[in-house]
């Protein structure tokens, strides 16, 4: 019973861990292509920066705040 209840709570944990993944999103700016993109990740590379170093919650709210970034809309 108790290895149950241990096999739950480790899979409510990993669910809530993975969900949480799932809706974080980053502008990221790459300067050799002088391009931004949008990743659902927060890059762990030193290739890409991420623009004003802000996370969104949604893909929708990073596409707009992209068309606002000064470094994503001057190239």
């Amino acid at each position: 019973m108790k290895t149950l209840i241990a096999g739950l709570v480790a899979t409510a944990f990993a669910t809530s861990a993975f969900a949480q993944a799932t809706t974080e999103f980053y502008v990221v700016h790459e300067p050799a292509t002088k391009k931004c993109t949008i990743v659902s990740q927060k890059p762990t590379t030193t290739t890409t920066t991420v623009v004003d170093g802000k996370m969104f919650k949604t893909k929708v709210e990073a596409e707009s705040a992209m068309k606002t970034m000064k470094v994503c809309t001057t190239n």
